[in-house]
């Protein structure tokens, strides 16, 4: 099939890679709003090079990738829909909810196909914690743990626009612990601080912590931080009745014993790329085989706004200094 991707920066850059690679990808067309940057990742794949989105989907394509900056999702998630081309946009639909219900309006009256990026579903080791945790082997699970650790922060220029440590960096975890528990978030309790620039200045955060209450009473807590020494750093933890378990530990885990003969981790992994390509390439997998054969989304529009409510009420839980419902904020 032939596949558009707009956006080419680094996320961008590595989708086209892994499209490139795909044996049912046969022709790809690249945009970017520095056209210079698409036509030399176009170079680099013998894919082809357009000037704006218009122009990709004026080529013939059969599916949308869209990697764009996330202030663009929205209005490309509605081109996608207007042609009714099946479309994988990178989280978040939106940074608000307003904008976040119009496109899965348009998208359910078109009756596109969407997928949201939330590529922590296809790692194996977060498919394996929710496969423990339905098949029972956990016992009743009793508390859950999640960590979201950047090696360093991304450029200011990013992070003005993204969302911040709520609805860029965490909205990730308030994604995958629903989906590995099987269970919804209810309840935020959250708190965060600006230990650096520009953090304060944009009103951000740059570590924070969130206590979680699951639908079923069972609790859990999520940090936050934009900087780790020894690498990027994401793990989750469950503690079952009958077996505990994590997902993230590994010889790269970025996590210094100070245990005596302990061994010691001295290849932390350098960004979520690096963590997560074998997600991004199972996810990517699943768009295409999608738009070929059909079938349901494995992670929809609806899943999106579920994990933007959680990172809302987690935003309004820091501002306001109390625990918040999450059906408060939507």
């Amino acid at each position: 099939m032939h596949v558009g991707l707009l956006g080419a920066g680094r996320i961008g850059a590595l989708h086209a890679r892994l499209l490139a690679q795909n044996p049912l990808v046969d022709s790809l067309t690249i945009t970017d709003t520095e056209v210079g940057r698409a036509a030399a990742l176009a170079r680099q794949l013998d894919a082809r090079c357009q000037g704006t989105p218009e122009e990709v989907v004026r080529s013939g394509v059969d599916a949308l990738v869209i990697a764009a900056a996330t202030p663009a999702h929205a209005p490309l998630i509605h081109l996608a829909a207007s042609l009714g081309l099946p479309a994988f946009c990178e989280k978040p639909i939106s940074l608000d909810l307003e904008t976040t219900d119009e496109v899965l309006r348009h998208v359910r009256e078109t009756g596109t196909f969407l997928q949201v990026g939330f590529q922590r579903r296809f790692d194996p080791g977060y498919r394996a914690a929710r496969d423990a945790v339905q098949s029972g082997r956990l016992g009743e699970l009793l508390i859950v743990r999640a960590a979201t650790h950047d090696r360093e922060p991304p450029s200011e220029d990013y992070l003005a626009a993204s969302g911040g440590m709520w609805r860029d960096l965490l909205i990730h975890d308030f994604d995958v612990l629903p989906w590995v528990t099987g269970r919804r978030i209810t309840e935020v309790y959250a708190d965060g601080t600006a230990g650096s620039e520009p953090f304060g200045r944009l009103g951000d955060v740059d570590r924070a912590v969130a206590a979680v209450r699951l639908d079923d009473g069972v609790l859990g807590l999520v940090s936050g931080s934009r900087w780790d020494p020894l690498g990027y750093d994401v793990r989750l933890e469950l503690l079952g009745s009958r077996d505990s378990i994590a997902v993230g530990v590994s010889q790269r885990v970025a996590l210094r014993s100070v245990e005596p003969g302990a061994a010691q981790s001295t290849d932390g992994y350098r960004d979520f790329m690096e963590r997560f390509e074998s997600a991004y390439r199972y996810e990517l997998e699943a768009f295409v085989e999608r738009v070929r054969d059909g079938g349901e989304s494995p992670c929809s529009g609806a899943d999106a706004r579920r994990a933007l409510c959680v990172a809302l009420a987690a935003e309004q839980s820091f501002r306001e200094r109390r625990p918040v419902q999450v059906e408060e904020v939507g």
